[in-house]
């Protein structure tokens, strides 16, 4: 799977796949099933959900049922601190064109394998004191990696891009005693033997 890369509008006014319209039945299909939504309620919703056109008119029917990291669709922008605990961003996301992901004694992850990014180049300003910052990226993303390291290390387990020209995630790291790390698609042993 690669990453969907979206024209530069207001992240709610996005429009909204086939596939963020299922991902929103099935939280109401939830709701039902545990007597949040009475049946005329879910209904209802689901007709709304079929019928809308953009990221903001499916938010708008799941925001009082589960709360934001179990959203559907999320629209991250703040910056992402785990200090002595750990912050992940997964899923279905509308990503900013810039991030800001900071670690102390603890751990944070970037999932973008399911995101929507808004520019061809996402700047992560990651910092990892004494913990670590994970990005992980499907084909065809390419990382770009600069940054000081002191007593810690930066690493990219990314393939180029073939053919280049791609979204790029550029990730500006600061590293003291800690680790950032970039992690493109797990492949098996039988994997890595056809592509070689």
């Amino acid at each position: 799977m690669c990453v969907e890369l979206v024209p530069r509008v207001q992240p709610r006014d996005l429009r909204a796949s086939d596939a963020d319209r299922e991902r929103t039945v099935d939280v109401l299909r939830e709701a039902v099933a545990d007597g949040r939504l009475t049946l005329d309620e879910h209904g209802e919703r689901v007709d709304r959900a079929y019928a809308s056109r953009t990221l903001g008119e499916l938010a708008e029917l799941t925001t009082d049922l589960v709360e934001a990291s179990a959203q559907p669709v999320r629209f991250e922008s703040k910056p992402l601190f785990a200090v002595f605990g750990s912050e992940e961003v997964s899923g279905r996301w509308v990503v900013p064109g810039r991030l800001v992901a900071t670690a102390i004694f603890g751990e944070v992850k970037l999932d973008l394998r399911e995101a929507l990014l808004q520019q061809r180049t996402v700047t992560v300003q990651a910092t990892a004191l004494f913990g670590s910052v994970k990005v992980i990226v499907p084909d065809g993303i390419e990382v770009r990696m600069s940054g000081p390291a002191i007593l810690g290390g930066k690493s990219s387990r990314v393939r180029v891009p073939d053919p280049p020209g791609g979204p790029v995630v550029d990730v500006r790291s600061f590293v003291l005693c800690g680790e950032i790390k970039a992690i493109g698609p797990r492949r098996g042993w039988f994997g890595r033997l056809i592509r070689s």
